[in-house]
């Protein structure tokens, strides 16, 4: 059998190493390459062609919804399984219809991404069961104003932002890191259709959205 070429795309280099050693132990996988950010990810996908791409969600720069929507226009043959931390809705719904195939927690045992990995190289979609459940909630609770749809996350960096805290600040308060925490004000700011952080914090007090 060909072995099944995978691409590991992450920020993280001990994540890579880990998921490069564990490859490793899968005799019908092959590791193609790797890219640091969406923007490499999309540089080498053409050269390496792998049939799965591995793609985190939260990276500086392009975030992998965006990355694995442009992968997959420029390499249809690439079936992206997103691996991630995060298991909000939203999340899970942007990755889907950009076009990712799985989406796993990276929290998953060794074995269950091997067959995620195996599924996705055949076409066929692997979900974790938290993202399963976020589709199911989306669809029996609809939001009722979409562009305010916030998480519960963004709701806590929302009252943050009106605190008057930066990036650096709310990185601090909240325990993650900068690039997570400007992932999250740039969602914030997106939903809002806000421009700039005081305008997001204008919207969310005319909709009572923070106190």
């Amino acid at each position: 059998m060909t072995p099944i070429r995978v691409m590991l795309v992450d920020d993280h280099a001990v994540v890579r190493s880990g998921l490069a050693t564990f490859l490793m132990t899968c005799d019908d996988m092959e590791l193609v390459g790797e890219a640091e950010n969406g923007e490499q990810a999309l540089a080498r996908c053409p050269l390496l062609k792998p049939d799965v791409a591995l793609m985190d969600l939260v990276m500086p720069g392009m975030d992998g919804a965006t990355a694995t929507r442009r992968l997959r226009e420029i390499c249809p043959e690439t079936q992206v399984i997103v691996l991630t931390s995060f298991k909000e809705r939203e999340l899970v719904q942007d990755a889907l219809q950009a076009g990712a195939i799985g989406y796993l927690l990276k929290d998953v045992t060794a074995a269950e991404l091997a067959s995620a990995i195996r599924a996705a190289s055949m076409g066929k979609p692997t979900l974790a069961p938290e993202a399963a459940q976020a589709l199911i909630q989306a669809a029996r609770h609809p939001a009722e104003k979409p562009g305010f749809d916030l998480t519960e996350r963004e709701r806590e960096v929302l009252a943050l932002m009106a605190e008057g805290l930066n990036n650096n600040q709310i990185a601090k308060r909240l325990v993650v890191s900068p690039s997570t925490a400007k992932f999250h004000v740039s969602s914030v700011l997106s939903k809002l259709g806000a421009a700039t952080r005081t305008e997001a914090v204008a919207i969310a007090l005319q909709n009572k959205l923070v106190k």
